[in-house]
């Protein structure tokens, strides 16, 4: 059965029930129906017909439902007999089924959870071993160094740390406010590749272009020389600029060190008497520094992650307003009332299908596209020295925000201020979730359906650098000029693994029709990214697995929420004893995730001294590779606007150095 079909099917079937449940309510006390509704009474003479009507009786109620529930199981066997009690207790025992079941299903879970991050941790180990000794291992970032008046910060630097340090001390490089030659270097090297290319044509006839958009507008120009104009006064530009850095250092330094023990003390013991002074952290790899948050003054980072932070609140409380807008969608008769003048398309089937059906998770999917660019700029904005660490809060911003906007406001499907009271009374949230989650279980279906399978798909097909690509081609001439190799964007994607398997765990035994569309999600997704992992991606940062405890504290989420529902839906269906006894489950999970913490995450936020002992043993077995390594290691945290750069000025091939590698 296709989905459309499902949903249709689900549709109809629901719209029955609930209008049978509606008849039954408003008929059951109408004078004339009680031999129909209420015989065995009336047999019995408990219950007389009503010869009396009334406009109240017209009013759907489920009074009945309560009466349903009130009687005892003993108050069942004296009325109905043993047979009905039985009855009864079948409805009981698959209750009992789920309770069991979410008992085994947490137990799996966490023992996977268990194995995975014990894998993972011997892995990050075994790579450590493994590796060459790289520069973030043996430096560290030494920010609010105190420089006193008539020094400088790297005299300051060399003094503190040869005193200190005598016999692991290295070398340092002062960090400098270089955001503007970044922007300069950053047009040379575009205007660089481009020369190139023109180049490699021989300056055919393709390189007279108009200099304006797409080449279709502007003058009509010769590229060559025109790229050339340009370059000449980014290269002069660049050299005043380079020229006025010796007077904006910034109190901040990365310190190198001779042995990876020596970075580690130096990293994990406070320097000075001052706690607010040279203040260390574990340096990045040099390709991964985020050199323009150094230009940033302390107050100015503090006031960009309180703006990152309300800027995130706000993004958060705005985008109720497309999940409002999917949720009329997948009510046709709101929508019928919002846009009256539908009425007569939306009563056509397929029509009916693709709006409520594909329509709200693709419009959904549309303005979720636009997060995780706007979670990485906000990221950026909090001071973080590495490109890895900005991707890393943006991935952790996208997850949540995806767990409460997709999951949460499309569960409550309320008012804002609805949903706020439901969370600030605590014993409400059980059962309101009970009652909500299972309701969504076709929309988060088609959802994955949508984000997942046609994601992947469309990830595959790379759609949008295919277009752009042909539009350079038959616009701008560039065919494969300027490419670059895109890497793997970890804050978009983990969050939505992360998600998919949280609708999983938690609609494992409340809607399991659900799985396999994950299941089918999981394995297209596992073979179509080593896909893409070895032919499209480049790594541009390795963190040796840091982004593994996001993961873990996902999934433990996902089991708390499970645990949550679970115990509002035995409430609901007044399994007092399987609720009670579904309590522990949350607490047990916690604690199993504290263990995790203490037995597994130290290792991820730093290598221990028994493996660093043993690393820099290993090293000193081979003195010719670690001398050139020092030597590499005193240049590996320059800046990369001090470097040399060499860039052709003229047709006649002649290069001149944009930027000596002098010291500043």
């Amino acid at each position: 059965m296709i989905l459309s079909a499902l949903l249709t099917s689900v549709g109809i079937n629901l719209g029955l029930c609930f209008l049978f449940l509606v008849l039954y309510s408003i008929l059951r006390k109408q004078p004339g129906n009680i031999t129909v509704y209420a015989p065995r009474l009336v047999a019995e003479g408990k219950t007389q017909q009503r010869g009396q009507f009334n406009l109240e009786s017209l009013l759907p109620t489920a009074g009945w439902v309560k009466k349903a529930w009130q009687p005892s199981e003993e108050e069942l066997l004296s009325i109905l007999g043993l047979d009905a009690v039985v009855f009864m207790r079948i409805f009981t025992f698959r209750l009992w089924i789920h309770f069991c079941a979410a008992y085994v299903f947490t137990g799996v879970v966490c023992y996977l959870l268990y194995y995975e991050y014990r894998y993972i941790s011997s892995k990050r180990i075994a790579y450590f071993y493994s590796s060459k000794p790289q520069p973030h291992q043996f430096t560290i970032l030494v920010r609010s160094v105190p420089v006193p008046s008539g020094s400088t910060c790297g005299e300051t630097v060399e003094s503190f740390f040869t005193e200190n340090h005598p016999v692991t001390y290295l070398s340092h490089s002062v960090v400098h406010q270089s955001s503007k030659l970044q922007g300069l270097i950053g047009d040379a090297e575009k205007l660089y590749r481009r020369l190139g290319n023109l180049k490699l044509k021989n300056h055919t006839p393709q390189g007279f272009k108009r200099d304006g958009f797409l080449g279709l507008f502007g003058r009509k120009v010769d590229l060559l020389d025109h790229y050339e104009k340009k370059l000449e006064d980014i290269q002069d530009n660049a050299r005043l600029e380079r020229s006025s850095l010796a007077g904006k250092e910034i109190p901040a330094a990365f310190v190198s060190f001779k042995s990876q023990l020596g970075a580690a003390v130096a990293l994990h013991i406070q320097q000075g008497v001052n706690p607010t002074e040279w203040l260390t952290e574990q340096a990045p790899e040099p390709q991964d520094v985020h050199w323009s948050f150094f230009s940033a003054s302390y107050k100015k980072r503090w006031i960009s992650k309180l703006v990152a932070f309300i800027a995130c609140a706000a993004l958060t409380i705005l985008f109720l307003i497309p999940v409002v807008i999917v949720q009329g969608l997948t009510n046709l008769d709101q929508l019928e009332t919002w846009f009256p003048f539908l009425e007569g398309i939306l009563n056509l089937a397929f029509v009916s299908q693709v709006i409520t059906g594909y329509l709200p998770s693709l419009i959904l999917q549309m303005f979720l596209s636009f997060v995780p660019p706007i979670m990485i700029m906000l990221s950026s904005m909090q001071g973080f020295i590495a490109q890895s660490q900005i991707e890393k809060s943006a991935c952790i911003k996208v997850l949540w925000f995806t767990i409460w906007n997709i999951f949460f406001a499309n569960v409550l499907s309320g008012s804002a201020l609805y949903q706020v009271n439901v969370f600030l009374e605590p014993k409400k949230i059980p059962s309101v979730l009970a009652e909500a989650v299972p309701a969504q279980a076709s929309f988060f279906i088609a959802y994955v359906v949508t984000s997942g399978w046609t994601s992947l798909s469309k990830d595959l097909f790379r759609l949008t650098p295919l277009v752009c690509n042909f539009f350079k081609r038959v616009f701008a001439g560039k065919a494969g000029d300027e490419f670059e190799v895109p890497s793997i964007p970890y804050h978009s994607e983990i969050p939505k693994l992360l998600f998919f398997g949280l609708l999983g765990v938690t609609y494992f035994f409340l809607a399991p029709l659900i799985l396999p569309f994950l299941l089918v999600y999981y394995c297209l997704g596992y073979i179509i990214y080593r896909n893409q992992l070895l032919n499209v991606f480049a790594s541009n940062y390795e963190t040796a697995g840091k982004f593994w405890p996001i993961v873990h504290y996902s999934t433990i989420f996902s089991l708390v929420l499970m645990h949550i529902i679970a115990i509002g839906v035995f409430g609901l269906k007044k399994v007092p004893l399987a609720s009670s006894l579904i309590v522990p489950l949350p607490v047990l999970t916690l604690l199993f995730n504290d263990y995790c913490e203490k037995r597994f995450l130290p290792i991820f936020k730093a290598y221990p001294t028994e493996c660093l002992v043993k690393k820099d043993r290993e090293d000193l077995n081979d003195p010719a590779t670690m001398a050139e390594f020092y030597e590499k290691l005193v240049t590996a945290y320059r800046e990369p606007t001090l470097m040399s750069m060499q860039y052709p000025r003229s047709t006649d091939g002649r290069n001149i150095p944009l930027l000596h590698a002098a010291e500043v």
